[in-house]
């Protein structure tokens, strides 16, 4: 009696040893994922403000866009007026020169008649004119010329004068609107690209902040995982340093069953969920039993084998599988702390944690599952 006490009291020892060496890992645990969610935070702060910016450079250079291509379409609408206007100065001009000709033949034949019975020489002098010019210089001698055919004359010429330089005028207005529009086709094309350039920079923004968020959430949940973990490890060792310690230790007692397996967590038979039960919260048969229990009861090896697997995962909290041989295998989920590692060998009996709420729990359980060549099936079969 007094050794079994005894072994007792050192169990109890040691595992409030080493649950406060797991707390100080659990409390690390806790602040280095506390900090990467608060890296993350920081990140997605600086990212957003990267997207504001982007977003104000991308309403500019879409008003600068806008302001261009409304400038290129007035200056198209100048260029076709004014297309229309020299168009119509041509015309003038033709006919201004037809007129002019047209008064110059009149005129010599005028002259003709009025010396024909004249002078032949002054006529002849009249005739080889090679110019209008040279003719009317010609014709300041003629004093029979009439001042009216001379001032017709003259008339026409002043409006050939003026049609062409305005004609030239608008040739050069033309040109201008021309000079004017290549560079709006220019500032367009370079805007344009800047805008392109701005977009795939928002993109990538974009998909660097749904990164972000999603790695944030991940952390954030990562956080609230150790945190609970942390809290369960200091509720186990105050609950073993209020009772003494548990009936198992870290080497185990084996305790036995009437059945194959020997019941992975005694004493403690309410279930809370069965086996192929369909509950609230997800449409997936329940591949195992739910054994209610409170945080750190000592859970046990339903059979002799060997530990595959002694680790965590978001899902399953603290948890451990065994193969007993010939494609048996049984596991026990969240534990608020295991006691064996992979690869190690178990007997049936052996203590192998303590029970927990880690990963995905509604409260305090042990989740055990017997599974046949990967397959689940209902462990009562072996209890």
């Amino acid at each position: 009696m007094r050794k079994r006490m005894r072994r007792t009291v050192c169990a109890a020892m040691v595992f409030i040893l080493c649950a406060g060496s797991v707390m100080r890992v659990s409390a690390d645990e806790v602040q280095e994922a506390q900090e990467k969610v608060e890296d993350a935070e920081n990140e997605a702060q600086a990212l957003e403000q990267q997207r504001q910016e982007a977003e104000a450079d991308h309403e500019s250079l879409s008003a600068r866009l806008d302001g261009i291509i409304a400038d290129m379409n007035e200056t198209q609408e100048k260029l076709t007026a004014k297309e229309a206007e020299i168009e119509a100065a041509e015309e003038e001009l033709i006919q201004a020169r037809v007129d002019e000709n047209e008064q110059y033949e009149s005129m010599k034949i005028r002259i003709k008649f009025m010396y024909e019975s004249g002078g032949i020489g002054m006529l002849e002098v009249l005739m080889q004119s090679q110019s209008i010019g040279e003719f009317l210089n010609n014709a300041e001698y003629v004093t029979q010329l009439s001042e009216y055919d001379r001032n017709e004359l003259i008339r026409y010429q002043e409006t050939v004068k003026q049609v062409e330089e305005k004609e030239a005028a608008l040739q050069t207005e033309y040109e201008e609107l021309n000079v004017l529009q290549t560079s709006l086709v220019s500032q367009q094309e370079e805007v344009q690209t800047l805008l392109e350039s701005n977009e795939a920079q928002l993109a990538e923004i974009q998909s660097q902040i749904d990164a972000n968020a999603e790695k944030l959430e991940e952390l954030r949940q990562e956080a609230e995982d150790a945190k609970r973990r942390q809290e369960e490890k200091e509720a186990q060792a105050a609950q073993a340093a209020q009772n003494g310690g548990y009936s198992g230790s870290y080497t185990g007692n084996v305790v036995s069953g009437n059945g194959y397996f020997t019941h992975p967590c005694p004493g403690m038979t309410r279930q809370s969920s069965y086996f192929g039960e369909v509950r609230s919260f997800s449409s997936t048969p329940h591949a195992g039993n739910d054994y209610a229990a409170p945080v750190g009861t000592p859970t046990y090896a339903a059979a002799s084998g060997t530990v595959i697997t002694a680790t965590y995962s978001n899902t399953a909290g603290n948890y451990v599988v065994i193969s007993h041989g010939n494609g048996l295998v049984t596991k026990y989920m969240h534990h608020v702390n295991i006691c064996v590692s992979a690869g190690q060998h178990v007997e049936k009996g052996q203590q192998i944690g303590w029970v927990g709420s880690t990963g995905r729990s509604t409260g305090p359980h042990l989740h055990f599952q017997v599974e046949e060549n990967g397959t689940p099936v209902n462990p009562d079969k072996y209890l």
